[in-house]
Formats: structure tokens, sequence, C-alpha cells
């Protein structure tokens, strides 16, 4: 089954699969099937065409979801840039943005990246 072009488990439950779709997150899932009517325990497999019809119009109408929402979400962060806020800067450099520190995490980031090291001895061939 697909809706907003995600496919959606079968076999779990239709309060759980929802949850696969960009932007909609366990409370919104709930809120969508109190409004669809829809039992939470039902499984994906077992809605009708019009209970799918009610949760996927009820989506759309109130909330940014899937593409939508990756553009909103891509114009925010190109509009931090453009202002060169702090936040934006951070974001072209690629570093972390909410204020987590990068003396010991994020190296792959910053692009100091260390290989672990070794017992310092060295392996002895075999003849």
């Amino acid at each position: 089954m697909r809706i907003f072009g995600v496919n959606i488990p079968d076999s779990k439950r239709i309060e759980a699969s929802l949850t696969y779709i960009y932007g909609v997150g366990p409370t919104l899932s709930k809120k969508a099937l109190v409004a669809a009517k829809v039992d939470f325990d039902k499984r994906a497999k077992d809605l009708t065409a019009d209970e799918i019809l009610r949760i996927q119009n009820f989506i759309e109408k109130n909330f940014p979801v899937e593409g939508d929402l990756r553009q909103i979400i891509k114009r925010n962060i190109s509009r931090l840039k453009e202002l060169q806020v702090y936040r934006g800067v951070r974001h072209m450099r690629r570093l972390p943005v909410r204020g987590q520190r990068t003396k010991t995490n994020s190296r792959t980031v910053r692009g100091n990246v260390r290989k672990t090291a070794g017992s310092g001895k060295r392996k002895v061939d075999l003849k």
C-alpha cells in the first residue's frame, strides 16, 4: 500500500506504519486515525479504500509531509545561509548547528579522521 508515494508496511499496525511517512510521527499518526475514525489496532492490509482516503485527506489538509516538508526545511536552511547568521554559517561549513562540542566529537565532519591505535608491536611474519 502506498500513501504519499511511500510504501507502508502491510503487516504492522496502522498507527505504527503511518510513521514511515516523512513528517508523520506517533502523535500525528494518532490524530489522523482519530479524525478518520479508524481503529488503532487495525493492520495496514485490512484498511478499506475509504479509510485510506480519509486518513490521506486529513494529513494532506492539515500538515506538510514528504516533498512539501522537505522543500520547506531546505528553504529555511538556505534563508539562514543567505542571512549569514550563526546557524547558517554552521550549515555552510557542515559543522554541528545546535551547540554540540567539536573538540572531541564530530571528527568526521571536520575532516579529522584518526585511525584507532594498535598495540605498537610489529607483526612477525611466519616463515
